[in-house]
């Protein structure tokens, strides 16, 4: 029998929706291969688990899926699933396709999948899924298209740097220039972007060339989303992770990540749209919300108070990946 699993993984808690849950009784029950990992935005929507783990998973400074061998589930049993998911939830409304990076999916997936979410779930808005820059490389500008068409209307994406050198550190798989490329293809078929920076990725010693390259890049492509980490780190990773910078390494304090922010806040002066900007994320030492570049000035406000008397500062038993 399918197992319902609740997972419990600091911000990136996944749970059905009370109304799921009242209704599970004798039916047939959702089946997830942990750890399940989402975004914040994400909490309250429906997760169908379409792959397991991530296609790379060679990200230097990330663990997520250290623990799974990538594998696209079959189709069978994911086309059984959204039966299963529409009787428990039949009025959800958004969903994200899970895990790491669902687009790497084939297109022979993909368009029998949203098409039965499409008739299973009548008041379907938008299906989203993790994206990375490899994968969204190889989708065609038409295939971006056919899947906006369908419902597939936000990509996660993690930028994490726009700084060439630090991406090949981290093993990131691609640089800037491929980035935009991607994030350009996407634009132009319809899809929004909801990218992530990781602050405090560079150390004390790139930390300027990090920030100062990822505010270029966010100036060449029309991101409708950007939020920040701040860079935390599985003990296990440490020694390598350290060992790829050739001058070393020294973890940022928090004063030196609220320098990080303040300069890639007050860098974003002519994005090519507006930009919605948060750092709601458990792993950043100060919450921000608001709009770039219309908020900057009140945004920049709010990490100087930070900066003086630690207003608003998250306690560290707060924080979490």
């Amino acid at each position: 029998m399918l197992m319902l699993v609740v997972i419990i993984q600091s911000i990136n808690i996944f749970h059905l929706p009370r109304r799921g849950l009242e209704v599970i009784g004798s039916r047939a029950m959702l089946s997830y291969q942990e750890p399940l990992y989402r975004p914040p935005s994400e909490g309250n929507n429906l997760i169908l688990q379409a792959t397991l783990g991530c296609s790379n998973n060679r990200c230097t400074f990330c663990t997520m899926y250290r623990s799974k061998r990538f594998q696209i589930r079959p189709l069978d049993a994911l086309l059984e699933e959204v039966d299963h998911a529409a009787v428990l939830w039949p009025d959800a409304r958004r969903i994200f396709v899970a895990d790491g990076d669902a687009l790497v999916m084939p297109m022979d997936h993909w368009r029998p999948l949203l098409e039965r979410l499409a008739q299973r779930f009548p008041r379907l808005q938008r299906v989203s899924c993790y994206a990375r820059p490899g994968n969204l490389l190889k989708k065609t500008l038409g295939e971006l298209a056919e899947l906006r068409t369908l419902k597939l209307s936000l990509l996660y994406y993690g930028i994490e740097s726009g700084y060439d050198p630090l991406l090949a550190i981290i093993e990131k798989g691609e640089g800037c220039d491929r980035m935009c490329e991607g994030l350009l293809k996407a634009a132009e078929a319809g899809l929004k972007v909801s990218a992530t920076v990781v602050l405090g990725l560079g150390g004390t010693g790139l930390w300027k060339a990090h920030i100062d390259g990822t505010i270029e890049l966010i100036h060449r492509v029309p991101l409708h989303y950007l939020s920040t980490l701040q860079l935390m780190m599985d003990p296990s990773l440490e020694s390598h992770f350290i060992g790829r910078f050739p001058g070393g390494f020294q973890f940022q304090d928090d004063n030196a990540i609220l320098d990080e922010q303040h300069r890639l806040l007050a860098g974003i002066i002519q994005p090519p749209r507006p930009i919605i900007f948060r750092s709601n994320h458990a792993s950043n030492a100060l919450a921000l919300a608001g709009n770039l570049p219309r908020d900057q000035q009140r945004l920049l406000g709010e990490i100087d108070a930070a900066r003086g008397d630690g207003e608003g500062v998250r306690p560290f038993w707060m924080r979490g990946l």
